[in-house]
């Protein structure tokens, strides 16, 4: 099964934000190559929220390129298998946490937004980081931080804020 399929299934499967998923949907249809960066104007991209239940905090990156902290995440790539797999790669690279777990269930949230690149269909997951678990800086961040679930407001824009909201409910 090609990343196209699976990401054509898993939106089938995801019952929340129902006008957004059929957009997703739609794009897909009409775009092969929409999992990609190179699909010019829109592309779907994979993201996981980094949570650490036993400390109630999350780990965001300030990205390089947009100022702004954020959930780890970014393009699917061509060894990606799933989307999941995905947003697990984009989260340990950013992150430096080897040993993420992907919360069952499927995908947290979809998020639309503009980027300098492309519009990015975002299919938002959490990811449990173990206890033990040290962080480690990668070249696309300036920082990397964990903050209190009731800091991120502070810190981050509403799309984060309604990814942790998400992601407290299903925990």
């Amino acid at each position: 099964m090609s990343l196209h399929d699976d990401a054509v299934l898993v939106l089938k499967g995801y019952e929340g934000q129902p006008e957004l998923r059929e957009l997703y949907l739609e794009h897909l249809a009409a775009r092969p190559d929409g999992m990609y960066k190179p699909c010019t104007g829109v592309h779907v991209t994979a993201s996981a929220l980094v949570v650490d239940p036993t400390r109630g905090r999350v780990l965001l990156t300030l990205h390089r390129k947009l100022n702004m902290w954020l959930q780890m995440g970014g393009h699917c790539e061509e060894h990606d298998a799933t989307l999941a797999a995905a947003a697990l790669r984009e989260g340990v690279e950013e992150s430096g946490i080897d040993r993420l777990a992907l919360l069952p269930g499927g995908p947290v949230r979809l998020d639309r937004h503009e980027t300098p690149c492309a519009w990015h269909l975002d299919v938002q997951y959490a990811a449990v980081a173990p206890a033990d678990a040290v962080e480690r800086i990668s070249e696309e961040s300036l920082d990397l931080r964990w903050f209190a679930y009731d800091e991120v407001g502070s810190v981050a824009d509403a799309s984060v804020v309604r990814l942790v909201e998400g992601t407290l409910a299903r925990l």
